[in-house]
């Protein structure tokens, strides 16, 4: 079957908000799928910073050591590479994106949150990367999540998924995302979400 579209799993997680209830207009939605830029958070940035800090070292002095001890034991030894591109075609849909780090056996992703709820990640769509990283061995999806609570504490959380977990939602989700798109596409102004006729649909930065 053709690949007529690429998402990645940031994008139909605002959807899924959207879907949700989670307070989303079009109109902020039409911006996530054209990548409006927006100025980064200030929580944003402490997750890309606490990522290189937990992985490369880079910065590290910027948090508390017991943190980074506790967050690094969760990572699978050996770590056999970090930011992994992976694909998976879903019908006529080219899903990618790049996962923090694999073993030998799991993914990892790096989480930070100021408020954590258990089963946060559940629906996430980036639980699809098991499925786009099965031929590599992996059979687990980790989340490892740092929660910087206002009060100053700090903690950390792990979710686990495996192969075996129920992805219904997010391909239903993903379905409806398509008709979205159909209905919406003269508002769309990424050239990446639709793969034009003859077009090469790997998504990897070049």
């Amino acid at each position: 079957m053709n690949i007529n579209y690429r998402f990645y799993p940031s994008l139909l997680n605002v959807f899924s908000r959207y879907m949700n209830g989670g307070n989303l207009s079009v109109q902020a939605l039409i911006d996530s799928i054209n990548r409006v830029p927006t100025p980064t958070t200030t929580a944003q940035e402490r997750g890309i910073s606490f990522e290189e800090a937990v992985v490369k070292g880079t910065d590290e002095e910027r948090f508390d050591e017991e943190l980074l001890r506790k967050v690094r034991k969760l990572l699978p030894r050996p770590i056999v590479d970090t930011q992994v591109y992976c694909q998976w075609q879903i019908d006529d849909v080219l899903f990618y994106g790049y996962v923090d780090l694999i073993g030998k056996y799991k993914a990892v992703d790096l989480k930070t949150t100021a408020s954590y709820q258990p089963g946060r990640y559940v629906h996430n769509h980036q639980n699809l990367y098991l499925h786009a990283l099965k031929q590599k061995g992996i059979r687990l999806m980790e989340y490892v999540i740092a929660e910087f609570r206002p009060d100053g504490s700090a903690d950390v959380h792990v979710e686990s998924y495996a192969l075996t977990h129920p992805i219904d939602k997010q391909l239903e989700e993903i379905r409806l995302f398509k008709a979205f798109l159909d209905e919406h596409r003269p508002l769309i102004t990424d050239k990446k979400i639709f793969v034009a006729a003859g077009e090469d649909p790997d998504a990897r930065r070049k």
